[in-house]
């Protein structure tokens, strides 16, 4: 006998992706799908029969909330227009920002994006550089933007508190270290309210070198071009820059800072003060704010239990990060100069 059964998430494949933007979008026939990754969302890269190439994101269920697809779609527009090199959005054949489709498990949002291309930014020192200087434009590039749309906005709220109650819930969660995570969190947040007013900046949210490639220019000039904006919005701009030494720095207990991640922490924020100033108080903030974002990320995974199943944070991997959340309670950020940091 037949059963109906609740799905957590279903995966569609390539070519059903590629019949529904067919369907939706006025860009021609799409000849070909291929289904790039699963992590928080699906992605997929089609190609049109003229030979673009265009990528597919299919919206997964989120702890921190809905996808803001309409403030995403404007952040792009208003970068663009400013000559902030990114992937923008496409609309629909009616104008929209995003398909709802239909799945197993309800509807979910698919947004279609401009395909980049470039090389991965790894560690060579030009492309870091290249990095640090482009996100300094991004964040010039966004003041200014005016909408009204629904937005995340990047605060200790969102950041830390939010993902700590989910992380507080998870399956594997023991009493012993519910606690301890608490009393961390609340620590980490009282500390970074002590730095004073902390400056804030359109955020991409999610820069930490995998989300943009090197645009390597007819003059030889290496240009950031970034994408995957689906965590943009207003927030702290040292929650911003911790987010690439956050993943430099080896997550776990006896983790220390590499000669290869200092000196790419180095090029980084070199570059990036080369345009826009930090200071005192956003420089004090790196460290604590690394902290936050391993916050962020452990709130996310324990929200994405259902799809992801409980041993994807194990009660072993808690006890470490507990560890490590109270060593990086001392962490300071590498120095760079007298003065620099």
């Amino acid at each position: 006998m037949a059963m109906d059964l609740e799905i957590a998430q279903s995966t569609p494949t390539a070519a059903a992706i590629a019949k529904v933007v067919q369907a939706n979008y006025p860009l021609g026939e799409v000849v070909s799908g291929e289904f790039l990754r699963r992590s928080f969302n699906q992605v997929y890269r089609l190609t049109l029969a003229d030979g673009r190439r265009v990528v597919a994101r299919l919206c997964a269920e989120r702890p921190r909330g809905e996808p803001q697809l309409q403030f995403e779609a404007e952040v792009l527009r208003h970068l663009s227009a400013r000559g902030c090199p990114v992937a923008t959005s496409l609309p629909t054949t009616t104008e929209e920002v995003a398909l709802r489709i239909r799945l197993p498990e309800g509807e979910r949002a698919l947004m279609l994006f401009e395909h980049l291309e470039g090389e991965a930014t790894t560690d060579l020192p030009a492309n870091i550089q290249a990095f640090g200087r482009g996100l300094a434009h991004l964040h010039a590039a966004g003041e200014g933007l005016q909408s009204s749309a629904r937005r995340y906005t990047l605060d200790l709220d969102h950041l830390l508190l939010r993902p700590l109650q989910h992380l507080l819930r998870a399956p594997t969660m023991t009493d012993e270290l519910r606690p301890q995570f608490e009393a961390l969190g609340l620590r980490l947040h009282d500390r970074i309210g002590s730095l004073g007013e902390l400056t804030q900046v359109l955020c991409h949210g999610d820069a930490h070198s995998d989300n943009n490639f090197i645009a390597v220019r007819e003059n030889g000039e290496r240009q950031a071009v970034f994408f995957d904006f689906d965590d943009t919005g207003p927030g702290y701009l040292a929650y911003e820059l911790a987010v690439y030494p956050w993943s430099l720095h080896p997550r776990n207990v006896d983790g220390v800072w590499s000669d290869k991640a200092v000196a790419r922490w180095g090029h980084f924020i070199s570059a990036y003060r080369e345009v826009r100033p930090l200071g005192e108080a956003d420089l004090a903030a790196l460290a604590p704010f690394v902290a936050v974002r391993q916050f962020w990320l452990l709130g996310e995974y324990a929200g994405r239990v259902p799809v992801w199943g409980s041993q994807a944070m194990p009660k072993d991997y808690l006890q470490r990060q507990v560890k490590l959340l109270q060593q990086w309670e001392s962490l300071e950020m590498p120095a760079f100069g007298a003065g620099l940091i």
